[in-house]
């Protein structure tokens, strides 16, 4: 005792009067009666040790809180008589891919040849990419020029087919060619289009949401014959599948925001 009593006297006052009552309060906490300390020092390394590797383990749970669990690995083929989740992913994936072509149809700044490739034309033999009936060149950065001459009967439905893509141009037709003024393109106009871009974005994830809800759906159907784990753990791969798509999209979305501001 009178060992104990010097170690704690050359911590200091200050660290005895700190320890004294908490190494007393765990002790009693432990025994269920009061006492000052244990018998040696040892007891008391251990009591604090105790105690650290209780906070240790409050700050590891706290750390771990709000992190994602493990992640589901349905094999599709063992489930394939509920749903398809082959199918499932190739829907999720085009989604994707309109949302890709919808950045590229409503959401170019119009500076290059390339800016005209998404348009159709609808001709009387038929739709066409642009860029297979005019030869489209960059003049300036303020005139794109499409020359109409491997097929000067399409000029007018080419024409139309510019005016009508919703990128606000106003071609001019001198012959066989076309000629794409090209508005000069404000920062006010870029943030536009960034605002478009999110919407497009916002739209597609509205898709994936009533994808997962009609495969939900689907799963549930086969309640009466499947267990509710599995049930369970399909609408967990499903919710996995979607948020993945989600974050893709997301990605795409940063990109093109990058893109438009320049």
């Amino acid at each position: 005792m009178s060992i104990t009593l010097r170690w704690m006297r050359m911590l200091g006052p200050g660290m005895y009067r700190f320890c004294a009552p908490l190494l007393q309060s765990a002790t009693q906490r432990q025994t269920g009666h009061p006492t000052l300390f244990l018998n040696n020092c040892r007891q008391c390394k251990a009591l604090c040790l105790t105690s650290s590797r209780l906070l240790a383990t409050k700050k590891t749970k706290v750390k771990t809180k709000g992190q994602p669990g493990p992640r589901v690995n349905i094999n599709a083929a063992l489930v394939e008589d509920i749903i398809n989740l082959n199918e499932f992913k190739q829907d999720l994936l085009e989604i994707v891919e309109n949302l890709k072509d919808d950045y590229g149809k409503n959401l170019n700044i119009r500076t290059s040849p390339g800016a005209l490739d998404h348009i159709t034309v609808t001709t009387s033999e038929g739709k066409f990419p642009l860029n297979h009936l005019g030869q489209v060149s960059m003049k300036s950065p303020q005139l794109i020029l499409v020359n109409m001459t491997s097929f000067p009967e399409t000029t007018v439905a080419v024409t139309q087919a510019i005016r009508e893509s919703g990128m606000n141009l106003n071609p001019e037709v001198d012959g066989t060619l076309i000629r794409v003024p090209i508005p000069k393109v404000t920062r006010e106009h870029r943030e536009n289009l960034t605002k478009l871009a999110k919407q497009i974005t916002n739209k597609s994830k509205e898709s994936l949401r009533k994808l997962r809800t009609s495969a939900i759906a689907q799963v549930k159907k086969s309640k009466e014959s499947v267990s509710e784990d599995t049930i369970r753990l399909l609408e967990k791969q499903i919710q996995q599948m979607v948020e993945d798509i989600a974050a893709d999209m997301d990605k795409h979305l940063v990109a093109k925001t990058k893109e438009l501001l320049g």
